[in-house]
């Protein structure tokens, strides 16, 4: 899939639920479900500066893909939740098409509602730091 039929996926699944409940219900469901991360990789070089609680993410290339991970300290159910819709939609992709991806998913599915300011800093936060990685490896 590409990474807007990714988005595309997840807006259908978003517009499933009538009500900003259920959406972050499901966010925080999504973020149980993400493989942990290597304790080895909770490094500040992989932390998300910016985000209200401890995220981390960190990436590899896998071929010409990129491969994300990512995680957060455990109390930070939704923005685990949110690390790991940025992971589905730009994990194992060329990084050219990560560091110009427009994500617009995002405000399709009303995710800059459901989170506090502070959350959506965070969110922006996460969003640079995969697409700096994309840039990083496109050179």
């Amino acid at each position: 899939m590409t990474i807007n039929e990714k988005q595309d996926e997840i807006i259908e699944e978003f517009d499933l639920f009538e009500d900003q409940l259920d959406k972050t219900q499901y966010i925080i469901d999504l973020g149980k479900k993400l493989p942990p991360m290597p304790e080895s990789a909770k490094t500040d070089e992989h932390r998300i500066m910016g985000c209200q609680s401890k995220v981390w993410v960190d990436a590899e290339l896998q071929g010409d893909k990129l491969h994300f991970y990512g995680d957060s300290e455990p109390t930070a159910q939704i923005s685990k939740g949110l690390i790991s819709l940025l992971i589905r939609v730009l994990s194992d992709e060329r990084p050219e098409d990560i560091a110009k991806a427009d994500l617009y998913f995002i405000d399709k599915v009303g995710m800059r509602n459901l989170v506090t300011s502070l959350r959506a800093g965070g969110l922006a936060s996460m969003i640079e730091r995969m697409k700096a990685y994309g840039r990083f490896y496109t050179n």
